[in-house]
């Protein structure tokens, strides 16, 4: 069953709007042999779906693609670069949209340790948080828009896991100078952002005599990605054999905030992406 005939069936199902926004990113079907017969739209509604639902791969609704179908193709955008291209496109207008250079030049790090269930891969013990399972390290900009992923054992520290994170970020984000964090990232790592990466790491600690619930500058916009991200049940705990699984899994759920918020704002305009 094709889009146009299912409509939007679930809560998670993309718009026409919205798909306009995601259609133009995807890669286009390659010339020569046999047409694609595959309803992308429905591809992407099925990851969407799983994500929002929490449902494994084998309980996809039969309304979808085969579950096989589904996968290949989200393995396959994950390995080529399709998704990190789709969702860097949407942030940069998101950005756009709010008056902002599509590039940030500040962002916030944290980190959030989940639980890993029994399908194996690479996991740690969190000593501090008492899990079982991986962390993942995000890097977002003072919007909240997530610029970067990276998960790993939750055994690793917070300084050696922002390492990894900001080491890709080096490459990938030219016009980033300052950073902020909590105090579980103060003390050597302090020089070696300025030293290797050339930027400011500023350390928000909260203060000794301050009681109950406080806002501390900065560190909430993190937080509240993490809240965002918090809305999609396959994000409750980390079900993911592979670690470039579980970075796919919240990229496409920054996506699907990201495009709602795209397509909301520019309803009345035809979708033209900034491309940098």
């Amino acid at each position: 069953m094709d889009a146009q005939t299912r409509g939007q069936v679930y809560p998670s199902d993309l718009t026409d709007a919205e798909w306009a926004w995601i259609e133009e990113l995807l890669p286009p079907e390659v010339g020569g042999g046999r047409h694609r017969d595959t309803d992308m739209r429905a591809v992407v509604n099925a990851i969407l779906y799983l994500l929002r639902s929490g449902c494994s791969w084998r309980m996809l609704p039969k309304d979808f693609p085969p579950r096989t179908t589904v996968y290949e193709y989200f393995s396959r955008w994950r390995q080529d670069g399709t998704l990190t291209r789709l969702h860097d496109a949407l942030r940069r207008q998101v950005r756009v949209e709010a008056g902002r250079d599509p590039e940030p030049s500040a962002g916030i790090i944290d980190s959030q340790s989940a639980k890993t269930t029994e399908v194996g891969g690479e996991r740690g013990y969190d000593a501090g948080k008492k899990v079982n399972g991986r962390k993942r390290h995000l890097l977002v900009d003072t919007m909240g828009m997530v610029l970067l992923v990276v998960v790993h054992g939750a055994n690793v520290q917070d300084r050696d896991g922002a390492k990894l994170l900001l080491e890709k970020a080096q490459r990938l984000l030219p016009r980033l100078k300052l950073l902020w964090a909590d105090g579980g990232y103060a003390g050597k790592l302090v020089d070696w952002v300025q030293s290797v990466c050339g930027w400011v790491l500023q350390i928000v600690k909260r203060s000794d005599q301050a009681k109950g619930f406080k806002l501390l500058p900065r560190r909430w916009v993190v937080e509240r990605t993490f809240g965002w991200l918090g809305r999609f049940r396959r994000l409750s705990k980390d079900y993911e054999r592979r670690t470039d699984t579980s970075e796919a899994m919240i990229y496409w759920a920054m996506s699907r905030l990201m495009v709602r918020r795209v397509a909301r704002a520019t309803v009345t305009r035809v979708p033209r992406l900034v491309h940098c």
